[in-house]
């Protein structure tokens, strides 16, 4: 595969979990952008967002972004908030496939819910909150998407299999 496969959705769609299947399956290198800015910041996400504000983290965001579009060949694991900008939308889209995974409020409380990682989401680790959050995001993630995966109720290999299906008819 020539281009880079960009996996986009709200935390706990399965971004990190399908990105190392589909590494396994496909042989292009890994990627995961929040890890990458973490290392390039030699601060957690937490740390950022506290000390220096939401901005100052989307601004090193777009920064690791356009690093990491340098390269071909790569599946990348986006932060949730990547698309929000336009500037990044286009980086991604001159560089890659736009995979969006998507899953129901329920699903995503499950799989984040004892996780203490997530700024956004600290103190507000419910069903409502979550829905709500994914509805600001929700036209986004779909204007932007060139391919778009339910997660719900489907092994890692069956959202690996869809993707790679949904790719190769592009």
């Amino acid at each position: 595969m020539e281009n880079n496969i960009l996996l986009i959705g709200f935390m706990g769609a399965g971004k990190t979990t399908v990105s190392r299947e589909l590494t396994k399956l496909t042989g292009m290198e890994e990627i995961d952008m929040d890890a990458y800015i973490v290392e390039k910041e030699g601060m957690s996400i937490n740390d950022m967002f506290a000390q220096h504000g939401e901005e100052y983290f989307r601004k090193k965001e777009t920064e690791c972004l356009i690093e990491i579009m340098q390269s071909k060949n790569r599946i990348v694991s986006c932060g949730g908030g990547v698309v929000v900008k336009d500037e990044n939308v286009e980086h991604m889209k001159a560089g890659g496939t736009i995979v969006l995974l998507t899953a129901t409020p329920e699903t995503t409380l499950e799989r984040v819910k004892n996780s203490t990682d997530r700024p956004i989401l600290n103190g507000n680790m419910n069903v409502e909150f979550i829905t709500e959050l994914m509805n600001k995001r929700k036209d986004r993630y779909l204007a932007v998407a060139d391919v778009i995966v339910v997660t719900d109720n489907k092994s890692v290999s069956e959202i690996c299999a869809e993707i790679m299906d949904k790719i190769s008819k592009k």
